[in-house]
């Protein structure tokens, strides 16, 4: 390999080079936003940019997801993958910018479209640099990462970390809780396990002036949501991290109509998959038993999502001095545990994985806004960071 300090500057340069036109792909893809398995036009455009660059080796996989691979000298010593997810939420912009999502109740909130951008960045270092290192980078562009089954789920079974296998994998994220400039690493433990739950609770439904003839399902509903915080409060162990939440109860009665049934959606994280199943188990007989108690019946499904995320100490702690060499020990930042879930946790039980943050934020520009929202946007700065860095860590991987 090149001379470590003279690569790191190389590799620099070039993200400086193409800042113009990494910026170029995420307005293009942030004004055209596809959601989860939706993603064909995105798809298209990533391999035309990925031929455009030079690479030859691409395959199309998930049906809207792309593999392709960089060889470098030497290219089966090592491989090393890097990972970006490309779709969209179903959310209206609110954004003012001429990169505005042209469609309709879709918009890339939760800054995918950087991450594919960068990613692209990444790979046109890593091609125009592939005489400087030994090994093969293999790239994934990943639809789906926003609903259940995931689309690391996907790309796995259909053989993405395959021919060749890679020993590693990189995932980057945007955080608007940090300042561009910077980015965040956190070894282990570090983002929840992710379930949806639906309940319906069927009772009698009638007029609300005569109770005694009817079997409230709401008021059952109030009683189940009540008890079932005691599964967290009551049942998990305190030092590992639990979340129970619902955020969507339909009852469609009205002011004096008890319903038939009533409708409960929620979601329950944590970072014990033993205690995680024995939740399901607890939360399930809870509720049933309260119903039947008061004399209605529960239907209560939960389905199963993606994994906790592990990032692999010693290749996180790598990544981490990697990163410090790149940007200086001062924008290099140390992360708590996350209860928000990424299905990319699906790679980390596969093999060693890191996965980091990219800092977006900039208060002074007023970009503060939370991923998820209808006024999300970055600090475009962000993007030659996270082009160079993911084309360092790449190269650094392959030199251990």
């Amino acid at each position: 390999m090149q001379d470590k300090e003279t690569l790191k500057n190389i590799i620099k340069t070039k993200a400086n080079e193409i800042s113009n036109h990494i910026a170029g792909f995420r307005h293009h893809l942030h004004a055209h936003p596809e959601l989860s398995f939706k993603e064909f036009e995105t798809c298209k455009f990533v391999e035309q940019k990925l031929q455009e660059i030079g690479i030859g080796h691409i395959q199309h996989i998930a049906t809207t997801g792309l593999v392709a691979l960089i060889e470098g000298q030497n290219p089966g010593k090592k491989t090393i993958a890097l990972r970006a997810d490309m779709d969209a939420l179903p959310i209206t912009e609110l954004n003012d910018v001429p990169y505005k999502s042209q469609n309709t109740g879709v918009m890339h909130a939760c800054g995918h479209d950087v991450h594919t951008s960068c990613l692209l960045g990444a790979a046109n270092i890593l091609y125009n640099t592939r005489h400087l290192w030994e090994g093969t980078v293999k790239l994934l562009f990943q639809p789906g990462e926003e609903v259940l089954p995931g689309g690391a789920s996907l790309l796995i079974k259909e053989g993405a970390l395959q021919n060749p296998e890679p020993t590693a994998i990189f995932g980057q994220h945007v955080m608007p809780l940090i300042p561009v400039g910077k980015v965040g690493f956190r070894p282990g433990l570090y983002m929840a396990s992710t379930d949806e739950i639906y309940v319906t609770v069927k009772g009698k439904g009638g007029h609300g002036a005569m109770p005694h003839l009817n079997i409230d399902p709401v008021l059952i509903t109030s009683h189940i949501i009540i008890a079932l915080q005691q599964i967290v409060s009551r049942n998990a162990n305190p030092i590992v991290p639990s979340v129970l939440s619902f955020g969507k109860v339909i009852a469609n009665g009205a002011t004096n109509i008890i319903p038939n049934e009533v409708k409960l959606e929620g979601t329950f994280r944590t970072l014990d998959e033993a205690w995680r199943t024995k939740a399901h188990e607890l939360m399930i007989k809870m509720a049933t038993i309260i119903a039947e108690s008061m004399g209605g019946s529960c239907e209560f499904r939960i389905d199963r999502g993606y994994p906790f995320l592990h990032n692999d100490e010693n290749l996180t702690n790598q990544a981490k001095q990697n990163a410090i060499e790149y940007l200086g020990s001062e924008n290099v930042l140390d992360l708590d545990i996350w209860m928000a879930a990424e299905d990319f946790s699906f790679y980390s039980q596969q093999m060693p994985a890191c996965f980091y943050r990219l800092g977006t934020r900039n208060e002074a520009k007023g970009i503060i806004s939370s991923v998820h929202t209808p006024t999300f946007d970055i600090d475009e700065a962000a993007l030659e960071i996270g082009s160079g860095l993911m084309a360092w860590q790449a190269v650094c991987e392959l030199a251990e």
